[in-house]
């Protein structure tokens, strides 16, 4: 440091700089070097826990499947009221036709269906039958243009008409090898005269070119496009000024066009499937259009949304209060009978010889050295009726031969078999505890006339209370999260909601309905930890001295 300063300036450094800010900069210079050095380990854990966590909760209200299969649908359905007895109007049946079309063709329909019918059982077929037969309604009119003039039948035709002559020259001769396929390119005039048609048309060649990767130039046009071509010619459009290719028979469709028959889109889509005429499949709809829900978190809750807002389930639907409450409480005495059957061992191994201590410990450890399906089928072939343990308990007498316990596919089973499954994470960290306590407390205790009693209760235990912290912690919250041995040994009644969280994530597929599940639990479990730190605190847990 240099002292070379005045008495009304500031102090300086040696290098002539401010001293404060000299020791600013050497501050932030550590802070930098340590962040550094802890920065693989904050990436890791963004990646492999905060990411997935945050996954989890977007996907447990996302919703975005309904509005971006069925947009025009779902705009047309804005106007329509849940609460009446009306079907929608023809409009919005004109508009699902629109949108399935291209659903069929991206086949996202199926996808669709398996979303709504989590909410309203039965829309799933709904679905898949629509998609199948979509086509026949489009062709009505594509029958009738084509009957009026064999032009309609081809796809070169179509692209001629209204693409301009640039890209119908490029397009012509393209091939998958040529690279990327020239976008398609409308004429102006056409579409200034055929609105409807270009639309319909550009969601074709949109498909076609970009996901179908096929040769627009030669494709046929979807019913759609027919049915848009007659919207616009039978609306008037004037057609009389184009030129080019097709022209002349564009101008003879649009006299014919007013004589064409029609049919109504409602009805075509009820003689497809029945359940377009129940109000029920439209307000599923309706009510999950919106690209972000709280239906995942309702039904989760044993709730659902209607016409007037949340309301409970049927009685015979709610399923998940009941999973959760059960898997609050058999977690809770999995922790306490593991306390009560590792306390004695920990304490044993603490004070034995460290050679004893040590040869006792391989056995605590063993289990971890076998495999969690091993172990679990181990206890369902003990705990049957004619398994080991009822065997041993018949001939000492204890139990009836016909009055064998049952001690499978309930709760019971899960209980035990989980306690000794977890009964390791109990014992470790109480046993690291009681091996830091100086025999010497419980000496001076008895010197001063405390009963054994007495001495362990107001001076032992005491001092391993955070290793129990720390053993019901690890304990609860691994019991929560299980779902193999319960699945295995506790049959419909010993079940945890890990087991449904499971389910929808890997069988059922319902994703969103899966991370509600697990958002839910992530959250009680995080109220359980601020109860625990507030009564205990989580400062007195410990793994060791």
């Amino acid at each position: 440091m240099s002292d070379a300063s005045t008495s009304n300036g500031p102090v300086l450094a040696a290098d002539g700089t401010p001293l404060k800010r000299s020791l600013a900069r050497s501050l932030r210079m550590q802070k930098t070097r340590a962040l550094l050095l802890i920065a693989p380990l904050l990436v890791f854990v963004l990646i492999t826990f905060i990411a997935p966590i945050a996954d989890m909760l977007f996907r447990s209200v996302e919703n975005q499947i309904v509005s971006d299969t069925l947009p025009e649908t779902t705009i047309a359905l804005r106007g329509w009221d849940p609460k009446g007895e009306d079907l929608p109007d023809e409009a919005v049946f004109e508009a699902l036709f629109n949108d399935m079309q291209l659903a069929t063709e991206r086949k996202r329909h199926t996808s669709l269906g398996t979303r709504l019918n989590y909410e309203q059982v039965g829309i799933s077929s709904l679905f898949r039958q629509s998609g199948r037969k979509i086509k026949d309604i489009g062709e009505v009119w594509q029958d009738q243009f084509e009957d009026l003039d064999a032009f309609w039948k081809k796809g070169e035709n179509w692209a001629e008409l209204l693409g301009t002559e640039s890209w119908v020259a490029s397009a012509k001769d393209w091939k998958k090898a040529d690279g990327a396929q020239p976008r398609f390119q409308a004429r102006a005039d056409v579409a200034a005269a055929l609105p409807q048609t270009l639309a319909a048309y550009q969601d074709f060649a949109d498909f076609t070119q970009l996901e179908d990767n096929k040769a627009l130039y030669k494709e046929d046009p979807w019913g759609k496009v027919y049915v848009a071509l007659h919207a616009d010619l039978n609306a008037s459009a004037d057609v009389s000024a184009l030129t080019g290719p097709g022209a002349d028979v564009l101008k003879a469709a649009a006299i014919a066009a007013p004589g064409f028959e029609t049919v109504s889109y409602r009805d075509a889509f009820i003689d497809i499937h029945d359940g377009w005429a129940k109000l029920d499949n439209w307000r599923a709809i309706q009510t999950y259009a919106a690209s972000y829900t709280p239906g995942y978190f309702l039904n989760a809750v044993d709730m659902q949304i209607g016409p007037d807002g949340a309301e409970a389930r049927p009685e015979n639907q709610q399923i998940y209060i009941r999973l959760f409450g059960r898997t609050l409480y058999m977690s809770l005495v999995i922790t306490f009978a593991c306390i009560a059957l590792g306390y004695p061992v920990a304490w044993l191994l603490a004070n034995l010889p460290m050679r004893t201590a040590n040869l006792l410990m391989i056995l605590v450890l063993l289990p971890f050295w076998t495999s969690l399906l091993v172990r679990t089928s181990a206890w369902k072939v003990m705990l049957q009726q004619q398994g080991v343990i009822n065997d041993v308990l018949v001939w000492l007498g204890m139990v009836a031969e016909d009055g064998r316990l049952v001690m499978i596919n309930n709760q019971t089973g899960t209980i035990i078999a989980m306690t000794h499954i977890l009964l390791p994470f109990m014992i470790l960290p109480m046993y690291s505890v009681m091996q830091t306590i100086p025999p010497t407390y419980l000496r001076a205790a008895k010197s001063l006339g405390a009963t054994n009693w007495t001495a362990f209760w107001r001076v032992y235990f005491p001092q391993t209370i955070p290793g129990i912290g720390a053993g019901s912690i690890l304990v609860f919250i691994l019991a929560i999260g299980y779902y193999i041995t319960p699945a295995i040994v506790g049959g419909t009644t010993g079940v945890f909601i890990s087991d449904r969280i499971a389910y929808h994530i890997s069988s059922s597929l319902n994703w969103g309905l899966g991370a509600a599940l697990g958002a839910i639990l992530l959250v009680v479990v995080l109220i359980l930890y601020w109860a625990y730190d507030r009564i205990v605190g989580i400062d007195n847990v410990k793994l060791g001295g």
